[in-house]
């Protein structure tokens, strides 16, 4: 219905990315629009904001978003945060029962993350400054700081984002990202001074660096600059809607 994957990804965690498909939004919104901060109607957003807390068993009050500002910082998110947009952040994490982290995006990277051992969950916005700052490697240091995860023991899922067949990028974002030892391999040259950035394949490398181990990496979902069928994507469209990417630890009981 509103998923482009359900995650299952162990016993302790449910999480899914969203497609366009399934909401109440109109025209360039049309219609599973998650985001108030790109000219939707406010009604239909909250429309298809309950929705999506129905799917899930919980109410709107138990989401957590992060404000997204393109870095790589990450926050713990706390029982007080429920309801909330944490501001400054483009990550969040936490081990309590039933609260859903959720990132927006239209073509940046949704990644999201569970510790099966504590357990945990996470959740990151990854545009390409985010990437380039090591936002993936970030995440998980502050879950192995917070909950004494492992990278080693970590699940991990990259979401519906634009793929190196679409995402052109010029010389400054190559600066800021070919020092890193993983742009060799997400981007190759296509003229001067122009080069095509596979996004996921950035982060899942970070997340390979770091320790995860490469089974347990798994990429979901199209291009979405591909797909307007199935995904927003403003580097398409410009004027669109956000899907999300969310992840919550199973309430105990």
């Amino acid at each position: 219905m509103l998923r482009a994957r359900d995650v299952e990804a162990t016993g302790c965690a449910r999480a899914a990315f969203t497609t366009r498909l399934g909401g109440v939004s109109r025209g360039r919104f049309a219609a599973f629009n998650l985001s108030y901060a790109v000219g939707d109607d406010a009604r239909a957003v909250a429309d298809n904001r309950r929705r999506l807390a129905r799917a899930w068993g919980c109410g709107p009050e138990r989401l957590v978003e992060a404000a997204q500002v393109h870095g790589n910082r990450v926050a713990v998110a706390t029982p007080e945060a429920a309801g909330t947009v944490v501001p400054g952040a483009d990550g969040l994490v936490t081990d309590e029962p039933g609260l859903w982290l959720i990132v927006y995006v239209a073509d940046c990277v949704p990644l999201l993350v569970v510790d099966p051992d504590h357990p945990a969950v996470g959740a990151l916005h990854a545009g390409w400054r985010g990437t380039a700052a090591g936002a993936a490697s970030v995440l998980l240091e502050v879950m192995g700081c917070a909950y004494g995860t492992r990278p080693e023991r970590v699940r991990a899922a990259l979401g519906p984002a634009i793929g190196g067949c679409c995402y052109e990028v010029d010389a400054p974002v190559a600066a800021a990202m070919s020092p890193s030892p993983w742009w060799p391999a997400a981007a190759r040259r296509t003229g001067p001074e122009r080069w095509r950035l596979d996004l996921r394949e950035a982060v899942r490398r970070q997340l390979r660096a770091a320790g995860v181990p490469e089974a347990s990496i798994e990429t979901i979902g199209a291009c979405t600059m591909c797909r307007p069928d199935a995904f927003f994507s403003h580097r398409r469209d410009r004027t669109t809607g956000r899907m999300a990417g969310c992840i919550r630890v199973h309430p105990r009981g």
